[in-house]
């Protein structure tokens, strides 16, 4: 069963935020606390997931749609959309850029979050490449692609890796408030975070929640998440930046 926000490409509405995900959990691991809390700010925000994740050893194609359909409820998005590309063998090729271009056009976010330019997973870094070569694609006029030409202002990188190496992000989301919430929305995704997985020395969850607890460290609070970037940063609010 799909959620409700569940979009076909062309359906896609006007957003401020899209974040692009290889695989179905992908957006919640690395930043779905900082989705929720954009939310409850009042930003409308959409999740394009290029692959739906399968085959994986605990899971199949209809179990992931009703994870990630309970996901998409507990996140409140205004939209969701899969690409339909396959997992395990994704492509930066022309095709797939396109499709995220027209996504891109249609959507018009104001911010594009994508995973970090460094990782193990072929795929990770594959939707990297596609969702940046997007980024200037969907701002090119005499095309076939949907909707008019439009060009994302920002493009950040969330941390969602295979690598086990110490990542140093550019700026951290305090999540404190919300780590609770975003470990419900992880587990959403049972197939892939719990069945199957050791829970000692330590579960998937607890170390989860300890990777949020030393970025928060980094950041100078209870739990974080990180970001990176490869454009520069213009702050408008210094107060909130010097005291927040």
């Amino acid at each position: 069963m799909l959620s409700a926000f569940q979009k076909k490409p062309e359906e896609v509405t006007q957003v401020d935020v899209i974040v692009v995900a290889p695989h179905p959990d992908d957006a919640e691991l690395g930043m779905g606390g900082t989705i929720l809390k954009m939310v409850a700010q009042g930003l409308r925000v959409g999740i394009v997931d290029m692959s739906d994740g399968e085959p994986t050893p605990h899971g199949s194609s209809e179990i992931r749609a009703r994870e990630t359909a309970r996901a998409t409820e507990l996140l409140q998005l205004a939209w969701r959309v899969n690409l339909g590309l396959p997992n395990r063998s994704i492509q930066p090729t022309l095709e797939a850029r396109a499709l995220l271009a027209g996504v891109f056009r249609l959507g018009r976010p104001k911010v594009v979050f994508c995973p970090y330019w460094e990782d193990a997973h072929p795929d990770h870094w594959a939707v990297t490449e596609i969702a940046e070569a997007a980024r200037f694609w969907a701002k090119l006029t005499k095309t076939n692609l949907p909707g008019d030409p439009y060009y994302p202002p920002r493009l950040y990188y969330y941390y969602c890796t295979h690598l086990r190496k110490p990542f140093t992000p550019n700026f951290i989301v305090d999540i404190s408030d919300v780590i609770d919430r975003k470990l419900d929305v992880v587990r959403c995704y049972e197939s892939q975070v719990i069945v199957g997985r050791p829970v000692e020395p330590i579960s998937f969850l607890d170390q989860l929640k300890a990777i949020a607890a030393s970025l928060g460290w980094f950041g100078g609070c209870a739990y974080g998440e990180g970001f990176a970037v490869k454009e520069g940063l213009c702050l408008r609010d210094l107060r909130a930046f010097l005291l927040g």
